[in-house]
């Protein structure tokens, strides 16, 4: 303290205040003291962990192999002249449907026509030569039963008259082939199918069996194959359910909304490629609707055969751990558990459980990252789906 003017004393401003001070503190230590004794303190709450949840099903699953598959051409043929000519018509368009024998391309057929005339005229000379050189060797057979000639004469006019049916045979030969010829030119489709582009055009010289290339290519398209590599470790299960029945194979055009075209499986090839390590499979299919193309890249599905009672999950429930793979399933309290489980199958989305998980519990989908054993979660309308 400090003393005033008037004799009396005065109060240091500092020092109030401190006791000020002191005052506040104590007041707010009771409060605390007395809410500690008398009032108990609010338990606290760990927030909910929000997740999305699946329940385990039990259904019969089919068991598949999926693979990219191309779609072949059931036939194809290229269509090649067997003579040498001008082309003079040509009777379709290109990519349109051809019957089978229906006419495609015709050559021109006068010098072959010619060429039969002048072979038929040729047979019947030759014919009437050998039938007078027969009737010759008849009277000279009768001339020589009677010894009114010698047997070599007979003998001379034998050989003529054989001599002249082998050149008559020759001759009928020649008028076969010359008529052939005069066929050729006129060039039939040899199936049913759809012509390609057409590679030449009317009034070009042609020459027989060209190897530079056909007139037009011909593909058979209902039916039509799709053929597609699975891997060898598959080869034994797939031969095992072949010889128990017929094989059923989907193709799917992606991104295309088309129903997936169903066939059969109908050629296994006989060796394994070497470099791949897969084999060579094929499915044939109606295509009635025309949706598969030759050259079309396709997904292609296998079916063996078809496993019941599969429990089932979608797939992203499914974890990588240290240990293995597991699911978080949660429990009747709403805390989850890790469970290590042995996965199957994948269908689609979902995965076949094979050990680990029953029918009916449920698997968290989405918000594992914030998930431990033992968290409390929170799944939408606070239950899990049935």
């Amino acid at each position: 303290m400090t003393e005033r003017p008037d004799g009396g004393t005065r109060r240091s401003p500092m020092k109030a205040v401190l006791v000020a001070a002191a005052l506040v503190a104590g007041a707010f230590s009771l409060v605390f003291l007395t809410r500690s004794e008398g009032t108990p303190q609010r338990e606290r709450r760990e927030p909910l962990v929000p997740v999305k949840v699946a329940v385990a099903v039990r259904k019969a699953v089919p068991v598949q192999i999926q693979a990219v598959g191309t779609v072949e051409a059931y036939a194809t043929v290229t269509i090649k002249s067997r003579v040498d000519g001008q082309l003079v018509g040509v009777h379709f368009r290109e990519g349109q449907d051809v019957r089978k024998g229906e006419l495609l391309f015709t050559i021109d057929p006068r010098p072959y026509e010619a060429a039969l005339k002048e072979a038929q005229a040729r047979l019947e000379r030759d014919i009437a030569l050998m039938d007078k050189a027969e009737r010759d060797a008849r009277r000279y057979a009768e001339l020589v039963a009677k010894n009114f000639v010698s047997s070599d004469k007979y003998e001379q006019f034998r050989a003529n008259f054989e001599s002249l049916r082998a050149t008559a045979e020759a001759d009928r030969a020649a008028v076969e082939r010359a008529r052939l010829q005069v066929e050729y030119c006129f060039i039939r489709s040899p199936m049913a199918g759809r012509t390609g582009r057409l590679l030449v055009d009317e009034g070009s010289q042609i020459k027989a069996n060209d190897d530079k290339g056909g007139m037009v290519d011909i593909s058979q398209i209902t039916p039509i194959y799709v053929a597609f590599a699975v891997p060898q470790q598959n080869l034994p299960a797939i031969k095992t359910h072949m010889a128990a029945g017929e094989l059923k194979v989907a193709a799917e055009i992606p991104e295309s909304g088309l129903s997936p075209e169903e066939g059969t499986l109908s050629f296994l090839d006989n060796k394994v490629n070497s470099q791949t390590g897969t084999v060579l499979l094929k499915g044939s299919f109606p295509n009635t609707g025309r949706h598969l193309w030759p050259g079309q890249f396709v997904t292609a599905t296998l079916t063996l055969a078809t496993r019941q009672d599969a429990v089932v999950i979608p797939s992203m429930a499914v974890q990588v751990g240290q240990e293995g793979r597991f699911v978080y399933v949660v429990r009747a309290d709403m805390t989850v558990e890790s469970r290590k489980v042995t996965p199957g199958i994948a269908v689609g989305d979902a995965v076949v459980i094979d050990q680990g998980l029953a029918e009916g519990e449920t698997v968290v989908t989405e918000g594992q990252l914030r998930l431990v054993p033992g968290t409390k979660v929170q799944v939408p309308e606070g239950r899990p789906p049935a």
